[in-house]
């Protein structure tokens, strides 16, 4: 069972493709998670309809969605159920390079790593203005 704090980060879902592109979203979206700022979940079982990750993504947590191209494949998989993430990245918005066959750029990774915590500090996590 979660304990409440992790049940109210926002959730991120990312390409996992065969690109350079694609396996930064992946590379990125593990790290959110593991420092603790999102939880990550399955898009692969999002698109293939298991119940359990379905009813997660459903579950009304913020949404991340981190794609490599503009194909936007994890877009794609929530908007199949409905689901518009709270925050959209596209790599290639970023400059990042669709490549086959290398691996992405680690030093490029950790900079565009550290744009997308801020965003997501500001966009995600900022309290309502007083009115």
């Amino acid at each position: 069972m979660r304990d409440s704090k992790e049940a109210h980060k926002p959730l991120v879902y990312s390409c996992s493709g065969c690109s350079s592109a694609a396996q930064m979203a992946n590379f990125l979206a593990v790290q959110l998670d593991r420092s603790g700022l999102a939880e990550m979940s399955c898009i692969a079982g999002v698109g293939g309809n298991v119940k359990s990750l379905v009813h997660r993504a459903k579950s009304g947590r913020k949404i991340i969605a981190i794609d490599g191209c503009p194909l936007a494949c994890a877009r794609a998989c929530l908007a199949n159920h409905s689901l518009l993430p709270d925050l959209h990245i596209e790599l290639k918005t970023l400059g990042v390079a669709k490549e086959q066959g290398v691996d992405f750029d680690l030093s490029e990774a950790e900079e565009i790593l550290t744009k997308i915590k801020k965003e997501i500090e500001y966009s995600l996590f900022q309290e309502p203005a007083l009115t």
